[in-house]
């Protein structure tokens, strides 16, 4: 078993970080739609989708 995780060290770290990378987003993704506020940044002039995600403002 030790083995087989020393031969693999470097895929597992990689593994690892990516993971962790993906968990960020998307936590900080939930939090940004919990407080309300928008992934797109909010310039609605030129987004085609903005009446969807803001329809007060248009």
């Amino acid at each position: 078993m030790l083995e087989l995780l020393r031969e693999n060290l470097g895929t597992i770290v990689v593994a690892l970080l990516v993971a962790a990378a993906v968990a960020g987003v998307v936590i900080h993704l939930h939090w940004q739609k919990k407080r309300g506020s928008s992934t797109c940044g909010c310039d609605c002039g030129s987004c085609g989708s903005g009446h969807v995600c803001h329809p007060g403002k248009h």
